[in-house]
């Protein structure tokens, strides 16, 4: 059985790996991605927190950032097949300059 800690440092892991997949990768696609790891290490983070603490207002909240995750990847996903039909490429650096 896992201990708070230990879910604690894998959560602190997976928001790191997704930080610096997000600040180094310029496809929209992974960078998508990377927001979805840094998601579930703050959702494992609220699972340790509840563990430690000996109730479940983590886990409550931690389903309440599931929830956010579910709706964030259905939007983002619909936003970067969009953006990838307007211009043909997904690379972040064709889109710094946006215009309406």
């Amino acid at each position: 059985m896992t201990t708070a800690p230990q879910l604690m440092f894998i959560g602190a892991i997976l928001f790191a790996l997704g930080v610096a997949g997000f600040l180094t990768r310029r496809n929209l696609i992974i960078m998508f991605l990377c927001t979805e790891i840094m998601f579930q290490g703050i959702l494992l983070n609220l699972v340790g927190m509840g563990l430690m603490r000996g109730n479940l207002q983590g886990q409550a909240v931690g389903l309440f950032v599931l929830v956010v995750a579910a709706v964030e990847a259905g939007l983002g996903l619909a936003i970067v097949v969009m953006l990838y039909r307007r211009r043909g490429t997904l690379d972040a650096e064709k889109w710094s300059l946006m215009r309406g």
